[in-house]
């Protein structure tokens, strides 16, 4: 059966990598992208809804489908009220996944972040976690939090500091051995191909895939 994917987040660096990937799949037979902005030149197999995902509750009776990929997330550089970070990176996929459970949408997939926890002290790191145990608590069928340790990739945007601490990780990379491995930068592609192929999985038992497992999963899952 041909499927209908939801994306959110996909003019970011992983959702867009995601897109382009669903477009080339024909096992999907639409994709809806619920965002801010529109994307131009799509093809006819993608519907966009343009509005506030703040208020992600206003699309109720468009957010139907058969998997849910949320790709949200800020940085402290681009919103750095605390405030509005927390509406952006917990409340979305949260929403997102209320949606889900209440339109009977069976599989929802979300990225987070190493490190995260409810009970950390960093502020980032407690938002994701806060954000990943409200959205298990949906109980949606197949729920998927994918954590990744910092993603690899050329962004749209312009962040010579970010840029130039991946380089120098990257160097240092070869040092990362045993419990170190989970450091590693995560390419961006894994991370989709880990999305698509958890999906589209009926026998994958982990919920929470670290960022050591998001390579192993995209060749074996």
């Amino acid at each position: 059966m041909r499927k209908t994917a939801i994306i959110l987040g996909a003019s970011g660096l992983t959702g867009g990598i995601l897109l382009q990937k669903l477009l080339e799949d024909d096992s999907y037979e639409s994709i809806k992208l619920f965002s801010r902005s529109k994307i131009e030149g799509l093809p006819k197999k993608v519907t966009q809804f343009i509005g506030n995902l703040l208020k992600l509750e206003d699309f109720k009776a468009d957010f139907t489908g058969d998997q849910v990929f949320c790709c949200i997330g800020t940085t402290a550089k681009k919103t750095p009220n605390k405030d509005l970070y927390k509406q952006i990176d917990y409340g979305i996929p949260l929403a997102a996944a209320k949606l889900s459970k209440e339109n009977k949408i069976p599989t929802f997939l979300v990225i987070s972040a190493m490190g995260a926890s409810s009970k950390s002290n960093v502020f980032y790191n407690k938002t994701k976690g806060e954000m990943e145990r409200d959205v298990l608590k949906q109980n949606v069928k197949n729920t998927f939090v994918l954590r990744p340790s910092i993603i690899g990739g050329d962004r749209k945007e312009a962040r010579p500091l970010e840029k130039i601490g991946l380089a120098v990780f990257r160097v240092i990379q070869p040092l990362f051995i045993g419990k170190l491995k989970e450091y590693k930068i995560t390419d961006p592609e894994d991370i989709v191909d880990a999305m698509i192929n958890l999906a589209n999985s009926t026998s994958h038992a982990e919920v929470i895939i670290t960022s050591n497992d998001i390579k192993r999963i995209t060749k074996t899952t």
